[in-house]
């Protein structure tokens, strides 16, 4: 199991080398294992969601990079967002129909940005945690 701390460093590192300077914060009610707060410029994560998601992963790799694969897709959205500016107003007041499409748009460039920090030796494991992430919505 990783811990708050574990976790913490995990990211540090991470963000350090990659020269991307965001803030991170430990949030026990995040309902996701990690997320990325546009309007405050801050990565989140709950370490209970994170051990949870790892838990049910069913390949081998190692509880760090797995944490390291969590961010590289949280960091995609960091990258889309500065990249692409969403009118995310439609978020709060569009129909059904707009908001399930710009989240769409925003979940496959957030993978597809993310992708593009993911080191060469990672990006098996990070194509196959995709994958997995999208069975995962499709069960829910």
């Amino acid at each position: 199991m990783l811990y708050i701390w574990d976790i913490e460093k995990i990211i540090k590192n991470a963000l350090h080398e990659l020269k991307i300077d965001l803030d991170y914060a430990h949030d026990d009610k995040l309902a996701a294992p990690m997320s990325y707060n546009v309007s405050i410029k801050t990565i989140k994560f709950n370490y209970l969601e994170i051990n949870g998601y790892i838990g049910k992963i069913k390949f081998k790799e190692t509880q760090e990079n797995l944490v390291k694969i969590i961010l590289y897709h949280v960091i995609g959205y960091y990258l889309d967002f500065k990249k692409n500016k969403h009118d995310t107003r439609i978020l709060m007041y569009g129909e059904d129909e707009e908001k399930e499409q710009l989240k769409s748009i925003i979940e496959t460039n957030a993978w597809e940005y993310g992708r593009k920090v993911v080191p060469e030796n990672l990006l098996d494991s990070y194509d196959k945690v995709r994958e997995f992430d999208k069975q995962l919505i499709k069960s829910l």
